[in-house]
Protein backbone atom coordinates (compact mmCIF):
# COMPACT_ATOMS: atom_id res chain seq x y z
CA UNK A 1 0.00 0.00 0.00
CA UNK A 2 1.35 3.48 -0.95
CA UNK A 3 1.67 5.93 2.31
CA UNK A 4 -1.33 8.53 3.25
CA UNK A 5 -1.10 11.42 4.22
CA UNK A 6 -3.57 12.33 6.77
CA UNK A 7 -5.40 16.19 8.17
CA UNK A 8 -7.30 16.33 10.91
CA UNK A 9 -9.73 18.37 12.18
CA UNK A 10 -11.35 18.96 15.82
CA UNK A 11 -14.46 18.94 16.42
CA UNK A 12 -17.41 18.61 18.87
CA UNK A 13 -19.82 16.45 17.12
CA UNK A 14 -18.86 13.69 14.67
CA UNK A 15 -20.36 15.32 11.15
CA UNK A 16 -23.08 13.19 9.13
CA UNK A 17 -20.51 12.72 6.00
CA UNK A 18 -17.12 12.19 6.47
CA UNK A 19 -14.03 12.88 4.34
CA UNK A 20 -11.12 10.55 2.85
CA UNK A 21 -7.97 11.19 4.69
CA UNK A 22 -9.44 13.30 7.36
CA UNK A 23 -9.29 12.55 10.48
CA UNK A 24 -11.92 13.97 13.34
CA UNK A 25 -11.48 14.65 16.61
CA UNK A 26 -13.73 15.15 19.20
CA UNK A 27 -12.32 16.01 22.74
CA UNK A 28 -15.79 16.13 24.52
CA UNK A 29 -16.36 12.64 23.27
CA UNK A 30 -12.91 11.43 23.52
CA UNK A 31 -13.32 9.69 19.86
CA UNK A 32 -11.47 10.05 17.07
CA UNK A 33 -13.31 8.53 13.79
CA UNK A 34 -12.23 8.49 9.72
CA UNK A 35 -12.86 6.56 6.85
CA UNK A 36 -10.51 3.54 6.74
CA UNK A 37 -6.69 4.39 5.33
CA UNK A 38 -7.60 1.21 2.66
CA UNK A 39 -10.03 3.11 0.63
CA UNK A 40 -12.55 0.93 1.64
CA UNK A 41 -14.92 3.17 3.08
CA UNK A 42 -15.76 1.54 6.38
CA UNK A 43 -15.82 4.23 9.42
CA UNK A 44 -13.00 3.65 11.84
CA UNK A 45 -14.14 4.73 15.30
CA UNK A 46 -10.90 5.20 18.17
CA UNK A 47 -12.21 5.46 21.50
CA UNK A 48 -9.87 7.30 22.98
CA UNK A 49 -9.12 6.31 26.53
CA UNK A 50 -5.88 4.84 29.07
CA UNK A 51 -7.13 1.59 27.99
CA UNK A 52 -7.63 2.12 23.96
CA UNK A 53 -5.85 4.29 21.94
CA UNK A 54 -4.00 7.94 22.76
CA UNK A 55 -4.22 10.62 20.91
CA UNK A 56 -0.65 13.11 20.65
CA UNK A 57 -1.23 16.38 18.98
CA UNK A 58 1.78 18.16 18.59
CA UNK A 59 0.27 21.30 17.30
CA UNK A 60 0.42 20.16 13.66
CA UNK A 61 0.35 16.58 13.24
CA UNK A 62 -1.60 13.58 14.97
CA UNK A 63 -0.45 10.04 16.03
CA UNK A 64 -2.84 7.54 17.31
CA UNK A 65 -1.36 4.62 19.57
CA UNK A 66 -1.74 1.69 19.17
CA UNK A 67 -1.90 0.66 15.74
CA UNK A 68 -5.49 0.48 14.22
CA UNK A 69 -6.73 -3.20 13.09
CA UNK A 70 -9.80 -3.60 11.26
CA UNK A 71 -10.14 -7.11 11.84
CA UNK A 72 -13.98 -6.94 11.75
CA UNK A 73 -14.30 -5.09 8.16
CA UNK A 74 -14.19 -7.81 5.02
CA UNK A 75 -10.85 -5.37 4.17
CA UNK A 76 -8.78 -6.23 7.79
CA UNK A 77 -6.06 -3.31 6.63
CA UNK A 78 -3.87 -2.45 9.58
CA UNK A 79 -1.99 0.27 10.31
CA UNK A 80 -0.41 3.29 12.25
CA UNK A 81 -1.03 6.76 12.27
CA UNK A 82 2.40 8.83 13.08
CA UNK A 83 2.85 12.41 12.82
CA UNK A 84 -0.41 12.28 10.43
CA UNK A 85 1.03 9.61 8.04
CA UNK A 86 0.05 5.84 7.65
CA UNK A 87 2.24 3.67 8.16
CA UNK A 88 1.39 -0.27 6.92
CA UNK A 89 1.75 -3.00 9.63
CA UNK A 90 1.57 -6.29 7.98
CA UNK A 91 -1.95 -8.26 7.21
CA UNK A 92 -2.27 -10.37 10.97
CA UNK A 93 -3.44 -14.04 10.49
CA UNK A 94 -6.45 -15.19 12.33
CA UNK A 95 -4.64 -16.85 15.25
CA UNK A 96 -2.99 -13.20 15.67
CA UNK A 97 -5.96 -11.62 15.76
CA UNK A 98 -7.40 -14.03 18.52
CA UNK A 99 -4.24 -13.85 20.58
CA UNK A 100 -4.25 -10.29 20.74
CA UNK A 101 -8.13 -9.46 21.40
CA UNK A 102 -8.02 -12.76 24.64
CA UNK A 103 -4.65 -10.23 25.57
CA UNK A 104 -6.71 -6.84 25.19
CA UNK A 105 -9.40 -8.55 27.05
CA UNK A 106 -11.71 -8.47 24.08
CA UNK A 107 -13.53 -10.88 22.85
CA UNK A 108 -14.89 -11.43 19.14
CA UNK A 109 -18.47 -10.73 20.05
CA UNK A 110 -17.49 -7.54 21.54
CA UNK A 111 -15.50 -6.38 18.46
CA UNK A 112 -16.68 -7.92 15.53
CA UNK A 113 -20.73 -9.05 16.07
CA UNK A 114 -22.70 -7.16 13.86
CA UNK A 115 -25.74 -6.24 15.96
CA UNK A 116 -29.30 -5.77 13.65
CA UNK A 117 -27.26 -6.04 11.06
CA UNK A 118 -24.43 -3.80 11.75
CA UNK A 119 -20.69 -3.83 12.75
CA UNK A 120 -20.41 -1.99 16.18
CA UNK A 121 -18.65 0.93 15.08
CA UNK A 122 -21.58 2.02 12.72
CA UNK A 123 -24.03 1.21 16.08
CA UNK A 124 -21.94 3.99 17.65
CA UNK A 125 -21.86 6.50 14.94
CA UNK A 126 -25.40 5.85 13.89
CA UNK A 127 -26.96 6.20 18.09
CA UNK A 128 -24.02 9.81 18.12
CA UNK A 129 -26.24 10.99 15.26
CA UNK A 130 -29.11 10.17 16.58
CA UNK A 131 -28.22 12.06 19.89
CA UNK A 132 -27.06 15.27 17.91
CA UNK A 133 -30.69 15.44 16.16
CA UNK A 134 -32.45 15.58 19.59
Amino acid sequence: MKPVRLTHEFVHYIPEKLDTGVLYVSLPFTTVIHLCCCGCGSQVVTPLSPTDWRLTFDGASISLNPSIGNWSYPCQSHYWIRDSMVHWAERWTPRQIEAARARDGRSDQRQSTPQRGWPLAARFVQRMRRWLRQ
